[in-house]
């Protein structure tokens, strides 16, 4: 495990900026991470390691319509978007390449995600973030 500080508001309203996460480490799981894990990883945009959560996986297609987020055109439940502050954002579609999943902030409007840099290689996660330690 290791600890991280959450440095920007792309995840809120789930984890404010400021939060501290547990982040747990073996990355050997990475091919079996599930759609609703929040992972973390390097940013390829300025090197800093990040947490966003992964809706898809390989040979998905992901698309977002007036703020709904689409899996392989199947509306994907997400109480913890909040969708009011993201309408009329659309995406896609775009298919998650081999060995990758495609990652995205909980408040889509302010997220730099799969949608600008493209899908994460399952190899480039560190981990997995720990939401319910109970």
């Amino acid at each position: 495990m290791e600890s991280l500080t959450v440095s920007s508001d792309s995840m809120e309203p789930t984890i404010p900026a400021g939060s501290v996460v547990l982040v747990y480490k073996p990355a050997a799981a990475a091919d079996r991470i599930p759609a609703g894990a929040v992972v973390a990883f390097t940013s390829p945009v300025d090197g800093r390691k990040i947490i966003k959560r992964v809706v898809a996986g390989e040979g998905q297609t992901v698309a977002i319509r007036d703020s709904k987020l689409y899996v392989d055109d199947v509306a994907v439940p997400e109480p913890f978007v909040d969708h009011d502050r993201i309408d009329a954002t659309y995406f896609g579609p775009e298919i998650v390449p081999a060995g990758s999943v495609f990652v995205l902030g909980d408040n889509r409007g302010v997220s730099i995600d799969s949608r600008d840099f493209g899908a994460v290689s399952l190899d480039a996660i560190q981990g997995t973030v720990v939401t319910d330690w109970k």
